[in-house]
C-alpha cells in the first residue's frame, strides 16, 4: 500500500526546494494527492521519492540513467508527435482532450503523421482475413500485410503516409468483420450495434486513445520500424504488446474488479484489495498526479452504469486517486453493451493510428535502435 509524505518531508529526503519538488510532480515523477486533513496540502508518494533519492545518491551514471528510463524515467527518444505536459496529453502541440470534441480518428492519425496521408479505401479491396474472432482477425490482418508488404526503410515519406492511412482503414475493417465506407467509428457503430450517441462515444474513444508518448507498444513498433521493416510489420508489433495484461489487457482487470464490486459492494471490494496492498485497476497514473483528462473526457460523453460511479466515489474517497482511461473505457464497452472484447479492440484501433505515425518518424531518422544490456550475469571464462 502506497505510503504518503507531507511536502517538507518529502523537500527534506531529496534535499530540494519546493520549486523542484513540484516540477517533479509535473512531470508525473512523484505521485501526488490531496491531504485528507487538510485540502489545501499535498501528499507525496513515498515510494517515488525513494526512487528519485536512491538515483541521486547513486550518480548519473550512463548505464544507469538508460536503465532508469525505460520505466516511467527521463525520455529517451527524440519525438515532435505527442507530449504529456502540465497533466494534459498533446497531440503535436494540441489539446487530445479537445480534438475528441469534433475530430474523427481519420483526421487525428493525419495530424499524428504530421498532415500526410489521406485515408482512401484501396480498389479492389484488400481481402480481410477469415477467423472467429475480432481480436484474430486484427492480428492476422497485420500479419498477413507484414509478411507480403515491401519493407519501408528507402521508401518516399509521402507514399508510406498514404500507406500508413490505407493500413489503419484495412485495420479497422478486420475488426469490423467488413469492408465498409464511412468514417471508422461509424463502421464499428454499426458492426456492434450502437447508435448514434454510441458512434460518437466510440469516435472519442479512438481519439483520446490514438497515442499516448512512448508507451510500451509505441516503443515496440518504432523499435521494428527502426530496423526498416514494413509498416504492417511496425502496427503488428504494437499490437503484440498491447495485447499484455499490464498494458491493453488491463480492462479485463478493471471488469474483474467491477464485477467483485458487484458481488460485495463498491466500497467494500476497494477496502478488501487496499487490505491486500493491492492497486485499485483503473485508478491512477503516473504521468497524471491530478488524474487522466482522458478518462475525465470520455465519462463526461455518456453515461456510465451505476456500478462504476460506486466504485469511482469509494475509489476516489479511500485512495484519493482518481480514474484513468482504462475504467473510462471498460465503462464505455459495458454503457454501450459492446462485444465482450472491444475494450482491447478500440484501444488496438485507435492506438495503430499512434504506432504508425511513430513508425513514420523512426523511418525518417535513419537510426537503428539498439541499446545495449548492463550484464549481470557469471562472469565470463576463459
Amino acid at each position: 500500500m502506497t505510503s504518503w509524505l507531507g511536502a517538507n518531508e518529502a523537500m527534506e529526503r531529496l534535499g530540494v526546494r519546493p520549486q523542484t519538488l513540484y516540477a517533479y510532480v509535473s512531470r508525473g515523477r512523484i505521485e501526488a494527492r490531496d491531504d485528507a486533513a487538510d485540502p489545501r496540502k499535498s501528499l507525496y508518494s513515498a515510494d517515488d521519492i525513494e526512487r528519485l533519492r536512491q538515483r541521486k545518491a547513486r550518480g548519473r551514471k550512463a548505464a544507469h540513467v538508460a536503465e532508469d528510463a525505460i520505466a516511467w524515467g527521463e525520455p529517451v527518444l527524440a519525438s515532435a508527435i505527442t507530449t504529456v505536459r502540465d497533466g494534459r496529453l498533446y497531440y503535436r502541440g494540441r489539446d487530445a482532450t479537445e480534438l475528441a470534441r469534433t475530430e474523427s480518428l481519420e483526421s487525428v492519425a493525419r495530424l499524428l503523421r504530421g498532415g500526410h496521408g489521406a485515408a482512401l479505401k484501396q480498389r479492389p479491396p484488400i481481402a480481410l482475413p477469415d477467423a472467429p474472432t475480432a481480436r484474430a482477425r486484427a492480428f492476422l490482418a497485420l500479419a498477413a500485410r507484414a509478411a507480403s508488404d515491401g519493407p519501408a526503410r528507402g521508401r518516399a515519406s509521402l507514399a508510406l503516409a498514404a500507406e500508413a492511412a490505407g493500413l489503419l482503414d484495412h485495420f479497422a475493417d478486420a475488426v469490423a468483420g467488413e469492408a465498409g465506407e464511412g468514417p471508422i467509428h461509424v463502421r464499428l457503430a454499426r458492426a456492434w450495434g450502437a447508435d448514434a450517441a454510441g458512434a460518437e462515444a466510440i469516435r472519442m474513444t479512438l481519439v483520446l486513445l490514438a497515442d499516448h508518448e512512448l508507451n510500451a507498444s509505441t516503443f515496440a513498433a518504432r523499435v521494428t520500424a527502426s530496423t526498416g521493416a514494413a509498416l504492417a510489420a511496425s502496427a503488428l508489433a504494437g499490437l503484440s504488446a498491447l495485447s499484455g495484461p499490464l498494458h491493453g489487457g488491463m480492462a479485463a482487470r478493471v471488469e474483474t474488479f467491477i464485477a467483485e464490486a458487484g458481488r460485495v459492494g463498491a466500497e467494500a471490494a476497494v477496502s478488501a484489495r487496499l487490505a491486500q496492498g493491492l492497486r485499485l485497476p483503473g485508478f491512477g497514473h503516473p504521468l497524471y498526479p491530478g488524474g487522466d483528462p482522458r478518462a475525465r473526457a470520455l465519462i463526461e460523453a455518456f453515461e456510465p452504469p451505476p456500478i462504476f460511479e460506486a466504485v469511482r466515489l469509494a475509489g476516489e474517497t479511500l485512495t484519493g486517486e482518481a480514474p484513468n482511461v482504462d475504467f473510462a473505457l471498460t465503462a464505455l464497452v459495458m454503457a454501450l453493451d459492446l462485444p465482450a472484447d472491444a475494450a482491447f479492440l478500440l484501444f488496438a484501433i485507435g492506438r495503430c493510428a499512434g504506432w504508425l505515425a511513430h513508425a513514420l518518424e523512426q523511418l525518417q531518422t535513419g537510426g537503428l535502435i539498439r541499446p545495449r544490456a548492463r550484464y549481470s550475469g557469471p562472469e565470463p571464462i576463459g
